[in-house]
């Protein structure tokens, strides 16, 4: 296991990873890409093999002998079984958004560690944003200058939830029958791990998704909310856990400081 000094001094390390695999999608986000479609109907591009092909050996290459689980590999039936300690990573989370041109993607590569994400990036290689935390030690907005903020999640103000929903996916009347009688005061649609983000940044209060979603999806931007004072539970209110059979998510509620009602 690892301890949060061994976390955080990977950090950085994952950062520049990200950075660098979002150069690489940026790369082919402004050519004429092909979109190929998975078993699962789910689309693929050229940048989402690129930046696994550069994220899984970089990882493996940091020194620790965890294994990684990859989108991509994954479905090539090439991923390795979760184990105590592994890396998630999702090379292009979003690629919906990624094939619209509204830059709503992000890269995703978080650690778990005991069935719970411990250390998490998400990077937006549109602006160059890149969210970030480790478990008991804080999570981090860190700017294109490289500037280092570090976030928290908000008290719910007086007005009311500000609620996180998907911009392209997700069970539009589960959401609604879910928010009723909450006091949902506003909605703020976003794609990919970006959700995770506006709640760790005290941006919003809670994010809803019913319908299916992967471990690679989630982990990253769960770990950020966890370091920020967050969490995410089923909806049975037990918490979200990794290294599940086929890495599959059930339904499930992430909040920001205040736990579901």
């Amino acid at each position: 296991m690892a301890t949060g000094a061994e976390l955080l001094a990977l950090l950085p390390q994952v950062e520049a990873l990200a950075r660098r695999a979002g150069d690489l999608i940026l790369a082919v986000y402004a050519s004429d890409f092909a979109v190929e479609r998975t078993a699962d109907a789910s689309p693929v591009t050229l940048a989402d093999e690129a930046a696994e092909r550069l994220i899984v050996p970089a990882l493996q290459a940091l020194g620790p002998p965890w294994p990684v689980v990859a989108e991509e590999a994954h479905a090539r039936g090439e991923a390795p079984e979760a184990c105590p300690m592994f890396w998630l990573v999702d090379p292009l989370d979003g690629t919906r958004e990624f094939v619209s041109r509204n830059g709503e993607f992000t890269v995703n590569i978080a650690l778990v560690q005991d069935e719970l994400p411990v250390l998490g990036v998400v990077h937006v290689p549109v602006t160059d944003t890149l969210y970030a935390g480790v478990v008991g030690s804080g999570a981090w907005r860190v700017t294109p200058q490289g500037g280092r903020e570090r976030i928290g999640c908000r008290t719910v103000p007086a007005t009311g939830l500000a609620m996180a929903c998907s911009r392209s996916h997700g069970d539009e009347a589960a959401l609604a029958r879910w928010q009723q009688g909450r006091g949902v005061a506003s909605r703020l649609a976003a794609g990919s791990s970006l959700k995770f983000g506006l709640l760790a940044a005290g941006d919003a209060d809670v994010y809803p998704r019913f319908g299916r979603t992967m471990e690679w999806d989630t982990a990253a931007g769960h770990a950020v909310l966890r370091a920020a004072g967050g969490e995410v539970t089923d909806s049975a209110g037990q918490p979200l856990r990794y290294g599940k059979p086929g890495f599959e998510n059930p339904d499930f509620i992430a909040w920001g400081a205040r736990a579901g009602a």
